[in-house]
């Protein structure tokens, strides 16, 4: 029927699966067949809602957005025993089984638990993650994260890649590969060719990875490389230019004529089919950022993916739109019979593998109130705590201050650094208490005096934009003796909880040199803390002690706090460069 061989990696089916498939397939409609390239976004948990989509578009695949369990489990019940086809049902267990359900258990951040300098915890993530999303029902992840962190401006894997060194970030991604596993998910490494050396967002326009083929193949080549002969058995593609290779397929493209991996066969087909001998399932990143938008127009984006030599689709815009526009481009001839095929093979090679044909529909998804039960299990629960304990990152340290204890520091002045609101990191950071509420807590708990600096930008943003401008000339121009500052304070601890965004960076008020600033870090000691972001460094070279947490959660402070006081040792390892690059970071 297709070239596709799926008795190889990553596959290694038997007569009887590979029967299955082909037979499926031969048994399809074209409406049947052109439906299964699509994932989709589930908008609702309606039954109503779901049979349709199902029994309308066909669907090959879902990933859905977040909810407990109980309705997870619910919802992708609903799915299976409605769609004729077994589905793919995929979550995005970045950091553990809170990616497959809300109340489901976070280990960690990619970020942070590359800290811990030890792949034991990157293999337990994928364990727990595994554990909680087949439980529920899921059966794929958009995981693990393999990009390489070379620039510390990048606003997407600021936090959510393990490292900037290649080895290590094939080494976790082999690791949380092994362990989700082990629950029978299949998952799907991204974002091919690799995020990282760009600082623009996809999400928001063009994103390309400019390293040379040589360097390529030393680095991002060589973690995927790496994976797919582990047998990764699925691939995100993200919307990221690779012009070198594009060109090295193509030498006549000029770089205007370049696309974005989702869209470009030298890159799908040439470099990761043929030359990296990728065998597996290659799934699209979101179909709703700007990188791939823009490239084309939709009615030929969606059937260029696919001639491209991706078999899913992540996602549609409008489903009527969007199933007619990937039909027209199969009627047109821009997917062939022959690319159609090779994509059925795979998605259903993959449920194949899944063991998803050989269950009655009922069947799929486990028993219900055992699958419910193994949602935060307290031996699982627990990682997060030794995770945080040996991640926390004491980054830089030039001034003689531990222990702070309250005999030597007992006023403490916590200021809170801010950057732009919203943003893709508040998606993937979550609302909760603010980190600095719940680091005051804990300080008084240990008998400090603490104090919350209370900007005076606060009180005049409120105020008429006249008014603003007059009242913070004011400020600017009257500062006030350094003494008010030293006698009232003994430390001043700085929390910074920036989220990951095209704006990352630390957005200093208008009025400085007021304590928002550490301007004083000669004149008191200082401690600078970063609760997301861990390139903070490059706008507060001057402070002499810098922290990196990784998240601003109570278990994480409260180990920071005991750090601080000398009751636990730092520990982490930092794996990317944290100084930014800047010999000034360093004194």
């Amino acid at each position: 029927m297709t070239k596709v061989n799926l008795t190889k990696a990553p596959f290694f089916l038997s007569e009887q699966d590979i029967n299955w498939v082909i037979n499926t397939i031969e048994d399809m409609s074209i409406e049947e067949k052109i439906g299964q390239l699509f994932v989709n976004m589930g908008s609702s948990r309606d039954e109503g809602y779901l049979t349709e989509m199902v029994n309308k578009y066909h669907i090959g695949a879902v990933r859905y957005n977040p909810g407990t369990a109980a309705e997870v489990y619910e919802q992708n019940r609903i799915l299976q025993e409605k769609s004729k086809i077994p589905l793919l049902i995929a979550a995005n267990t970045e950091a553990g089984g809170n990616g497959a359900c809300t109340d489901g258990t976070e280990i960690g951040l990619h970020v942070k638990v590359a800290a811990t300098n030890d792949s034991k915890w990157a293999y337990e993530m994928g364990r727990v993650s595994g554990v909680e999303a087949s439980s529920i029902g899921c059966n794929w992840s958009f995981a693990p994260i393999v990009d390489i962190n070379y620039n510390w401006r990048n606003p997407i894997i600021s936090n959510r890649s393990f490292s900037q060194n290649p080895d290590q970030v094939l080494e976790m991604g082999l690791a949380y590969m092994k362990g989700i596993q082990e629950s029978g998910i299949m998952p799907a490494a991204k974002h091919f060719p690799g995020d990282g050396v760009d600082e623009r967002d996809q999400h928001l326009s063009f994103s390309i990875n400019s390293f040379s083929c040589e360097k390529w193949d030393n680095t991002f080549g060589k973690v995927y490389q790496g994976l797919i002969d582990a047998g990764i058995p699925s691939i995100m593609a993200g919307h990221i230019h690779l012009p070198a290779y594009e060109k090295y397929f193509s030498p006549e493209l000029q770089d205007e004529d370049c696309l974005p991996a989702t869209l470009s066969k030298p890159i799908i087909t040439q470099l990761l089919r043929e030359k990296m001998n990728f065998n597996g399932v290659v799934v699209t990143d979101a179909s709703h950022m700007v990188a791939m938008t823009s490239s084309m127009k939709r009615s030929e984006v969606l059937p260029v993916s696919i001639a491209a030599g991706c078999d899913l689709f992540l996602f549609f815009n409008d489903p009527d739109e969007d199933f007619q526009y990937m039909m027209d481009g199969y009627k047109n001839g821009i997917i062939t019979d022959e690319r159609l095929e090779a994509a059925l093979m795979r998605i259903l090679g993959l449920k194949a593998k899944l063991g998803l044909h050989k269950k009655e529909k009922k069947e799929i998804l486990p028993q219900r109130e055992h699958a419910l039960s193994q949602i935060g299990l307290p031996e699982n629960k627990a990682l997060f705590k030794e995770v945080a304990d040996k991640a926390i990152t004491l980054v830089k340290n030039k001034q003689d201050i531990f222990p702070i204890l309250p005999e030597k520091y007992k006023r403490i002045l916590l200021v809170d650094i801010k950057g732009v609101e919203g943003g893709f990191g508040k998606i993937i950071a979550g609302s909760g208490p603010k980190p600095i509420n719940i680091l005051k807590s804990l300080l008084l708990e240990k008998g400090f005096e603490v104090e919350l600096y209370k900007s005076p930008m606060d009180e005049i943003l409120s105020l008429p934009d006249d008014e603003q401008v007059e009242i913070i000339r004011n400020e600017y121009a009257a500062k006030r003796p350094i003494y008010e500052l030293i006698s009232r304070y003994d430390l001043v601890i700085n929390v910074a909880n920036v989220n990951s965004s095209t704006g990352q960076r630390i957005i200093w008020q208008a009025t400085k040199g007021t304590p928002d600033i550490p301007f004083y870090v000669h004149e008191l000691p200082c401690i600078f803390v970063s609760v997301q972001c861990p390139f903070h460094l490059a706008d507060v070279p001057q402070v002499k002690t810098y922290i990196n947490t990784y998240d601003g959660k109570e278990i994480t402070l409260k180990l920071l706090v005991e750090k601080l006081m000398g009751e636990s040792e730092f520990k982490g390892v930092s794996p990317i460069d944290a100084y930014c690059g800047f010999g000034d970071t360093y004194i």
